[in-house]
């Protein structure tokens, strides 16, 4: 009888397993709040690498017809993932466009319009709200908003620009100085990081590098990495702004007459230590005094600069790419690439020539387009090629929905999530709004405020002196030569951009007076009265 009863109730046991089994385990894999591990299973890890002024025409994945130099780290995320051919910046430079990617708004939402002013960190901003959503949250490396970083677990960032040898910084508020090169250093503290993190929540990194900003100053390792090579000049190098107007003519951003000695490495940055001056000196002192010889001048100087600047550009990408491969081969290694999402970009585009620029500023395309390229695995088709109107403006929302969490109604921009999984939304913007603040100031480019179609650009230069519009029509002008604005075959299109404008700046709540002038680190000019004439 008592080994009847003992079969029966193991019987019953096997029997009501998969009942209790349901109670007591499956809320728990639903994120059931008796479970903390439970709530971050399957949600991504976030490594956000952002460069400062990297163009695309610099990264081999992009196919760029003068084919400058090869990638192959940054290329492995396009191959392994998705490749945004036009990713536009609401204001192209450095400072804003981050406060923008802080926040999700623009900058006569954010408070942050040009290098200069001081970001409020006390506002909503997307790394509040992974962090409180669990994720455990750093930056390191360029900052360049002014205040402290808000939001973070750890932060350790170059105070203002940053200088590319042997940096100080500042962890956590206290000041530390560091030797080495600092895209070399960033990616260091970015794997110590990595390594220490708390492993049981799901982690979000900015990993923010200088480079290739301004003095464009390679690693000393890459100093001759051209071999000699003669960098292919662009078509418009020799451009003499004759399509377009006086904003155009009058800025201050040419290789033939903005270029500075240090630009030019006929100076020895300061920040060297008296070994590394050495191999500096030994690299460029012999280039320099055949140069003092050639005695150059008109266009033999600027070509002489152009590859000049090529050389350091180039070399300092050299080093972000090797960055972008330590860091992929650290998740490789830890098993944690499939369940993170690999974000590189940058603040904006940069000329590398064209027109006879460097810099950014413009609503030209070589500088309001920035490089994004996404890997996610499982959820990106591999090698997939998108060229719809997306934006900085739309990391912060896509961090959030890709994480689980609600996109504030108060951002701007939208989530790429759709589009990263194959499904770009039927109502997916079609148009983009541009706004520049910063003049006077760095380069003299004018103010103005645009449109961005995929085939047009209309924009408005709207000071006193300057006071004139823009139409650039980019299938019959890919260079960007021509001012239409007058021509009676845009008529219509003129209409239709101008109202297009107008929605844009009504829906995105854009003031009709500037409101950058009163926060200007220097002296600003009101905008004027509003004409549809060239000047």
């Amino acid at each position: 009888m008592r080994s009847d009863r003992k079969i029966s109730w193991i019987i019953m046991a096997v029997l009501m397993f998969p009942a209790w089994q349901s109670v007591n385990v499956l809320p728990a894999a639903r994120g059931d709040s008796q479970s903390p591990q439970a709530e971050t299973k399957g949600r991504p890890n976030i490594l956000f690498i952002f460069s400062d002024d990297h163009a695309s025409q610099a990264i081999s994945a992009y196919d760029h017809p003068l084919k400058l130099v090869q990638t192959p780290n940054l290329d492995r995320i396009a191959r392994e993932g998705m490749l945004f051919n036009r990713c536009l910046v609401p204001n192209s430079i450095c400072g804003p466009c981050r406060a923008v990617i802080q926040t999700g708004k623009y900058s006569h939402l954010n408070g942050f319009y040009r290098n200069g002013n001081r970001f409020n960190g006390d506002q909503q901003t997307f790394p509040k709200l992974m962090r409180s959503a669990g994720y455990q949250t750093a930056v390191i490396g360029k900052w360049h908003l002014e205040t402290d970083p808000q939001g973070f677990d750890y932060w350790h960032i170059l105070p203002g620009q940053g200088v590319y040898y042997n940096p100080p910084m500042i962890r956590n508020g206290e000041r530390v100085k560091h030797t080495g090169y600092t895209t070399d250093l960033i990616t260091d503290f970015s794997l110590e990081w990595l390594r220490g993190r708390d492993k049981s929540k799901p982690f979000m990194l900015m990993a923010q590098h200088k480079a290739p900003h301004r003095e464009w100053s390679p690693n000393l390792k890459h100093l001759g990495w051209n071999k000699g090579r003669t960098f292919p000049e662009p078509p418009t190098l020799f451009d003499d702004y004759s399509g377009r107007g006086r904003a155009e003519r009058e800025q201050d951003m040419t290789l033939e007459k903005t270029f500075t000695p240090l630009d030019a490495k006929l100076e020895v940055p300061g920040s060297l230590n008296a070994e590394q001056r050495k191999i500096w000196n030994a690299f460029y002192q012999p280039l320099n005094e055949d140069f003092q010889k050639a005695n150059l001048s008109g266009k033999d100087l600027t070509r002489w600069r152009y590859q000049r600047y090529l050389h350091d550009y180039l070399g300092c990408i050299l080093s972000v790419d090797e960055s972008v491969g330590r860091l992929l081969q650290f998740l490789d290694d830890e098993g944690l690439a499939e369940n993170t999402i690999v974000v590189y970009s940058s603040d904006q585009g940069f000329y590398l020539g064209e027109h006879g620029w460097f810099d950014k500023r413009w609503i030209y395309e070589e500088s309001v387009t920035t490089p994004l390229m996404v890997r996610w695995p499982g959820v990106i088709s591999p090698g997939t090629k998108n060229s719809s109107l997306v934006s900085v403006l739309d990391f912060p929302e896509t961090f959030l929905d890709a994480a689980g969490e609600p996109v504030p109604a108060d951002m701007q921009g939208r989530s790429l999530v759709p589009i990263l999984k194959g499904q770009t939304p039927e109502d997916w913007r079609k148009s983009f709004y541009y706004q520049y603040y910063e003049y006077p100031g760095p380069h003299s480019v004018r103010k103005h405020y645009g449109v961005v179609t995929d085939r047009y650009k209309l924009f408005h230069f709207y000071e006193p002196d300057v006071d004139y519009w823009t139409l650039i029509d980019r299938e019959k002008d890919p260079l960007e030569l021509e001012n239409v604005y007058d021509e009676e075959a845009y008529a219509s299109a003129r209409m239709e951009l101008a109202a297009e404008l107008t929605r844009l700046r009504t829906e995105l709540k854009v003031p009709d007076q500037d409101p950058a002038d009163s926060l200007a680190p220097s002296p600003g000019n009101a905008p004027g009265k509003r004409k549809n004439a060239r000047n």
